[in-house]
């Protein structure tokens, strides 16, 4: 009767150990809080390289791996890049119509560990063109995630700026690098 009742409890005992116990075959969500927002776009022209860029707060949550939260959204206002030089800005400006559309939209979703780095989808809105990519790779490194588009201006449907009556020309192929900072 004792070792009936031993066996009982420890029956139970590993019961209950098993029974809450988590699968390893399933990653830990992991929460990344973002605190800034550095968005480039490079590219060259006949008189070298560009650089313009846009750096701004944002505080928010990235979930990886969640089934409850997994997106990503920033409103990117074009009137605030900068280019270094107030020609090219207003350049940029014109290129990517800010007036007509005075804001881009990012949207990360579906955030999966991949190794030591993310993947994720990624839609772009610009102008009125939506990009979208799957599969995206977003590198992690200690003070922020990061991810880079290559695309060109005819992509979006957009003109590279030609001045100076065909002296100055940019070239149709444009890289933008964006980085969100942790805290």
């Amino acid at each position: 009767m004792k070792t009936r009742f031993q066996i009982l409890i420890t029956g139970l005992a590993v019961f209950f150990f098993l029974g809450s116990a988590k699968p390893t075959f399933f990653a830990d969500d992991t929460a990344v809080v973002i605190n800034k927002i550095k968005i480039e776009i490079t590219g060259v022209s006949t008189v070298g390289k560009y650089n313009c860029s846009n750096t701004f707060a944002a505080k928010d949550t990235v979930y990886v791996n969640s089934v409850k939260k997994n997106v990503f959204n920033t409103e990117i206002k074009m009137s605030n890049f900068d280019c270094g030089n107030k020609i090219m800005t207003k350049d940029l400006q014109g290129t990517v119509k800010v007036k007509q559309f005075p804001n881009s939209t990012v949207s990360i979703t579906d955030i999966k560990q991949c190794g030591k780095n993310y993947k994720c989808r990624l839609s772009f809105y610009i102008t009125d063109k939506t990009l979208k990519y799957k599969d995206f790779i977003l590198y992690n490194t200690d003070d922020k995630i990061q991810g880079t588009l290559n695309l060109k201006f005819s992509d979006i449907e957009l003109e590279p700026p030609v001045k100076m009556a065909g002296l100055i020309k940019v070239k149709d192929d444009i890289v933008i690098n964006f980085s969100l900072y942790k805290n």
